[in-house]
C-alpha cells in the first residue's frame, strides 16, 4: 500500500511539473538555419537554462504559423506568446518606426549602435510605440543593410529603377522606390523567392544575409550595395502573457534577451562578409555605389522624409532631432 501511495505521490508532483511549465512560442518567417533563427536558438538555449525549464521556449520558423505581416496583430491579440517582425510592420500603428528607412540616414555602424542602444531616444520612443499594441519589444535583431537585387545588371543610379517593379517591405521603402520613379511592390519575405522567379517584380530588396539564407541567387544575378537602409527585427512578446510572469521568471528572459541581442549585433558585420562571399561564391556580381551615385540618390530622397514627419508628427521630428547630422 505505502509502494501504490508513493508511486501516485511522485506521479502527481511530475503532473505538477508539466502543468507549471509554461509555453512560449515564437514566430519566425526566416528559416531556422537564418542567422536571426540561430540567434532565437541562442535565446532558446539560454532562456530554458536560466529558468530551469519553466519556460519552454518553441519557435516555429520559415513563416510556418504566421507570416512577417500577421506577427503584430497574432503577438498582440495573443493568440500567441512572442514572434519576431521586422520593426517596420508596425509602422500602421506607429510610424515613428520606419526612422531606419529614411534613406542613408544610418550609414555607418556607430550610428546604428548608438540609435538602438538602451535608453536612446530613438529606442525609447519606438518601444513606447510600440507597447500600444498589445506586445512590447524584448530584444532588437539586428539584420544588416538593405541592397538591391537585379539581374542582368546593376541599379546604381535612381534612373535605374524608373518604371521598374521593386519589392518591398514597408511603406517608407515604398516611398523611396516612388521618389526615384520605381514602382514599389509590398512582398513578405517568405514569398520573395517566387516573386523573383516568377517575374512579379523587376528588383528586389533585403538584407543580404537573406540572400544566403533563402539562396536568392538561383532567382538573381546581380547586388548593389545601397545600404540605403538599415534594416531591424525586433522579438515580441505579448503583453498580457508578460506581465502574467513571475518577477523572477521575467528577469531571467530579460537576461537571456539581453545575451541574444548582444550576439547578434556583435556578429553582423562578420555575417555580412560571410554573405556576400557565399553570393560571390554562387556566381553573383557585387557592384558599389561610387560617390556620384550615392549623390545622385541623395538628391531625389527628401520627399521620404517629408513623409515620414508628416506621418509620425512630433515624434518622428523628435527622433530625428536627437540624431543630429
Amino acid at each position: 500500500m505505502k509502494s501504490i501511495l508513493l508511486g501516485a505521490a511522485i506521479g502527481a508532483l511530475v503532473a505538477g511539473t508539466a502543468v507549471a511549465q509554461e509555453k512560449m512560442r515564437i514566430s519566425l518567417q526566416l528559416p531556422l538555419t537564418s542567422h536571426l533563427g540561430e540567434n532565437l536558438s541562442l535565446f532558446e538555449k539560454e532562456v530554458e537554462e536560466r529558468t530551469g525549464g519553466a519556460i519552454d521556449v518553441e519557435i516555429y520558423d520559415s513563416a510556418t504559423l504566421y507570416k512577417d505581416k500577421e506577427v503584430p496583430a497574432a503577438v498582440g491579440s495573443g493568440a500567441i506568446e512572442a514572434g519576431v517582425a521586422s520593426l517596420t510592420r508596425y509602422v500602421g500603428d506607429a510610424p515613428v518606426v520606419d526612422v531606419f528607412y529614411m534613406p542613408f540616414l544610418f550609414n555607418t555602424e556607430d550610428k546604428v549602435r548608438a540609435a538602438v542602444a538602451q535608453g536612446s531616444t530613438v529606442r525609447d520612443t519606438i518601444e513606447t510605440a510600440v507597447a500600444e499594441t498589445g506586445g512590447q519589444i524584448l530584444y532588437w535583431q539586428a539584420y544588416g543593410g538593405a541592397i538591391l537585387l537585379s539581374q542582368g545588371g546593376p541599379i546604381t543610379r535612381p534612373e535605374d529603377l524608373e518604371g521598374k517593379k521593386v519589392r518591398v517591405f514597408g511603406k517608407t521603402l515604398g516611398d523611396f522606390v516612388t521618389a526615384a520613379g520605381g514602382a514599389p511592390t509590398l512582398i513578405s519575405g517568405s514569398e520573395q523567392y517566387l516573386a523573383y522567379q516568377r517575374g512579379t517584380v523587376d528588383v528586389g530588396m533585403t538584407g543580404v544575409s537573406g540572400v544566403k539564407s533563402r539562396k536568392l541567387w538561383e532567382v538573381m544575378d546581380t547586388i548593389t550595395v545601397t545600404n540605403h537602409a538599415d534594416i531591424e527585427f525586433v522579438v515580441v512578446v505579448n503583453t498580457d502573457w508578460w506581465n502574467g510572469l513571475s518577477d523572477e521568471i521575467r528577469a531571467q528572459i530579460t537576461e537571456a534577451a539581453a545575451v541574444a541581442q548582444e550576439d547578434v549585433r556583435d556578429r553582423m558585420s562578420q555575417i555580412e562578409a560571410e554573405a556576400y562571399a557565399a553570393a560571390e561564391e554562387n556566381g553573383m556580381t557585387i557592384v558599389e555605389l561610387s560617390d556620384e551615385d550615392l549623390a545622385a540618390w541623395k538628391e531625389v530622397v527628401q520627399p521620404v522624409y517629408d513623409n515620414y514627419v508628416a506621418a509620425s508628427g512630433e515624434a518622428g521630428q523628435g527622433i530625428l532631432d536627437s540624431l543630429g547630422d
